[in-house]
């Protein structure tokens, strides 16, 4: 699996990377003129675009075989075994307000396993990535999830766009979270949070309401990095769904506990 695998991770690195400094370029002169509403609260931008039409055709040339699951829809899925799953612009709303955490995140999968993931920060240059089997780096060192427990834990969560079907759910967690861990963070990109957890940074995280190219890359890192990855149901079958939970791993029953708790506030 490496001889295969850690090549072809390395490529992708690279793909993100250029992605990546296409981004920032383009984030010199970027005006809200260029910004689409596809929902409530929910943007995109030609950046967006451009961004996934430069990693597709790339990663098209690496494994021409390989179909495509992308959040802007230039790439195409004809139930191939193996897939890439892209986000080009993660943390689009941070991106078009200057806010400086965006990222392009690119996982490939086969079946319903994700086999490696790449999550390239772009604002501040750090590459996480990971293949199955082979661990997790932080631009080629190795990083791991942290040991805290849930009373000193640092908190990612995030209240997304979907207010009307989120928000009694979610400001109850955080409610019942406030005063009953070490801190609560939100930082607007799921797959930056879930690499910061990778990273010991942050010590557990959960979002719902996702798409599949918010979160894959980031839970291979995850998971290679020592921590746990499941949905709000316990299940460690999560890649399929629209939520998530991550963490160290130390207190991850008391998070899913929480969930149970006030699961019944947010609307399928």
């Amino acid at each position: 699996m490496e001889q295969t695998l850690l090549p072809l991770l390395r490529e992708v690195e690279q793909v993100a990377r250029r992605a990546g400094a296409f981004l920032r370029r383009e984030r010199e002169d970027f005006t809200m003129e260029r910004v689409e509403q596809k929902h409530a609260h929910d943007y995109v931008s030609d950046v967006d675009r451009r961004s996934e039409r430069l990693v597709v055709d790339e990663l098209h040339s690496l494994l021409p075989e390989a179909g495509f699951v992308t959040e802007e829809g230039l790439g195409t899925f004809r139930n191939e075994e193996r897939y890439w799953v892209i986000d080009p612009l993660d943390g689009t709303t941070n991106f078009i307000h200057g806010l400086r955490t965006y990222a392009v995140s690119i996982a490939l999968c086969k079946g319903s396993e994700i086999e490696l993931g790449v999550v390239y920060d772009a604002a501040v240059d750090e590459m996480f990535s990971a293949y199955r089997g082979g661990g997790a780096w932080l631009n080629g060192r190795p990083i791991h999830v942290s040991t805290h427990p849930f009373s000193q834990a640092l908190m990612g969560v995030e209240l997304p766009y979907n207010a009307e079907g989120y928000a009694s759910f979610g400001l109850s967690v955080l409610r019942h979270l406030y005063g009953r861990v070490g801190g609560i963070r939100m930082n607007g990109s799921a797959a930056i949070a879930l690499c910061h957890v990778a990273a010991g940074r942050l010590d557990g995280w959960l979002e719902k309401y996702l798409g599949r190219y918010d979160y894959m890359a980031g839970a291979i890192i995850v998971q290679e990095a020592g921590g746990q990855m499941t949905d709000f149901y316990g299940s460690p079958e999560f890649t399929m769904g629209d939520n998530v939970v991550a963490t160290n791993g130390q207190f991850h029953d008391e998070l899913l506990s929480v969930i149970r708790q006030y699961a019944a506030n947010y609307k399928e």
